[in-house]
């Protein structure tokens, strides 16, 4: 690594654990809904959630049967996941690591991979690591991507420094060799969310399911 790539790691590590800090729980506790409705009739095998935050879809798809290792860059949010799962009593079906994605990832082939919201700050090479996520889906698995199309409805603008791209712009981004891959799902779709000041509010997000054939 890098003088400058540990400088990246070491500021994403500390935003992050900084992030988490801020209060017990940043997130619901709820798995995503994207997720949950994608992934429900699939023949349960092993699962990477990536960017596995406090846990809560690495701890639904343990409850529905996968083995699960879930990551993140916040060791934080990686012990409060592990206690999500303690009170879940799943503590078999989890396996939790440390990473930051654009320097190490876990290995092995899986049956399925879940990038939820998977975005962040600064130089984060999204595109990159994605590609690699591909790459770890074992032949029938599915590669499952969700993200932010925009910013909320009360605030348009909100973190559009990130970039969010569109479905079609993530297949593209994926490069999958042609014939190996079979695209089930890409489209976008409106979030219900509860704005800071208690009105309902939304956002538009999209998602990309792909199988990999071969």
């Amino acid at each position: 690594m890098s003088h400058h790539q540990h400088q990246d790691h070491a500021a994403g590590e500390e935003f992050w654990d900084a992030r988490y800090s801020e209060s017990d729980r940043i997130w619901s506790g709820r798995a995503n809904a994207v997720l949950v409705r994608e992934v429900a009739d699939l023949t349960p095998g092993r699962a990477l959630d990536l960017g596995c935050g406090e846990g809560a879809d690495a701890v639904w798809l343990a409850r529905q049967g996968w083995h699960v290792t879930g990551t993140d860059i916040s060791g934080v949010a990686l012990e409060r996941a592990a206690r999500h799962a303690d009170e879940a009593e799943l503590t078999g079906g989890v396996e939790w690591q440390r990473h930051d994605l654009g320097e190490s990832f876990p290995a092995g082939e899986f049956d399925l991979v879940s990038a939820c919201f998977l975005h962040s700050y600064g130089d984060f090479p999204r595109e990159r690591i994605l590609r690699t996520a591909a790459a770890a889906v074992a032949p029938g698995g599915i590669l499952l991507i969700a993200g932010h199309a925009g910013g909320p409805s009360w605030d348009p603008d909100k973190h559009a420094e990130m970039g969010f791209p569109t479905p079609d712009e993530v297949l593209a981004q994926l490069e999958l060799p042609e014939g190996d891959w079979e695209v089930l799902l890409a489209a976008e779709h409106v979030q219900e969310l509860t704005a800071p000041d208690g009105r309902p509010g939304t956002r538009p997000d999209n998602a990309l399911k792909v199988r990999r054939l071969r």
